[in-house]
């Protein structure tokens, strides 16, 4: 069974098609690089694919739930890094951490053991965990992010721009759990501008245009000419 399955997708931003009759499959393991111009839909088809947004016609089933009736289970599977960080600014790195454990349904030994993990591998170091999230910087707060991701172990990633905000090290480090995540069985599906970067992970790329997939290649991504 495909992990995610769009046949004819239209979403709605108001009254405006922000997708405008999607056809996409997306099957286990997969790690999928989806690209296109500003306001092509990449982030909307994200969104829809999160269970964020409600199909308006065509089927959307994501991990066997209908999107159109099934959204709030399916988001129970899934995780979404978006553009904003997800992360409630007054609260601690460790209450933010806490919260998507106990989302994720885990006890607090689970809970525990997985944040220390989770923050670790993402570098977030122990000085930090009481710390405020609104007292961080935007790059440690894209780590926080990622780490709240790890805890939840999801079996579709959702990543929408994951090295913005990072330096070398952090955008080294996404590369790495992105590998690990596919490694573990979860399938990334990526949005991203950094084209090559994003592309070495993922042998497939989807382009979206106007609200609709205009290609879907298997293969290496191909440099432009003069890039």
């Amino acid at each position: 069974m495909p992990v995610v399955e769009l046949r004819g997708t239209v979403a709605l931003l108001g009254n405006f098609p922000a997708l405008a009759g999607v056809d996409l499959t997306i099957r286990a393991g997969e790690t999928v690089l989806v690209r296109g111009p500003n306001g092509a839909g990449k982030t909307t088809l994200l969104r829809l694919c999160a269970g964020l947004i409600r199909p308006e016609s065509g089927s959307a089933t994501v991990l066997g739930h209908d999107l159109t009736v099934e959204r709030r289970t399916a988001r129970r599977q899934v995780a979404l890094l978006g553009h904003a960080n997800g992360l409630y600014d007054d609260l601690t790195v460790a209450q933010n951490m806490r919260f998507w454990a106990r989302a994720a349904g885990l006890s607090s030994g689970e809970a525990s053991q997985r944040m220390a993990s989770a923050l670790d591998y993402l570098g977030v170091a122990g000085r930090l965990h009481d710390q405020p999230v609104h007292t961080l910087s935007a790059g440690q707060r894209r780590r926080v992010s990622l780490a709240a991701l790890v805890v939840r172990r999801p079996e579709l990633w959702l990543l929408d721009e994951p090295h913005a905000g990072l330096d070398q090290a952090g955008r080294d480090v996404v590369d790495a759990l992105v590998s690990d995540a596919v490694a573990a069985g979860g399938t990334v599906v990526v949005s991203s501008h950094e084209m090559e970067r994003v592309a070495a992970l993922s042998p497939r790329v989807v382009t979206v245009s106007g609200g609709m997939v205009v290609d879907d290649t298997a293969g290496e991504y191909e440099r432009p000419a003069g890039g």
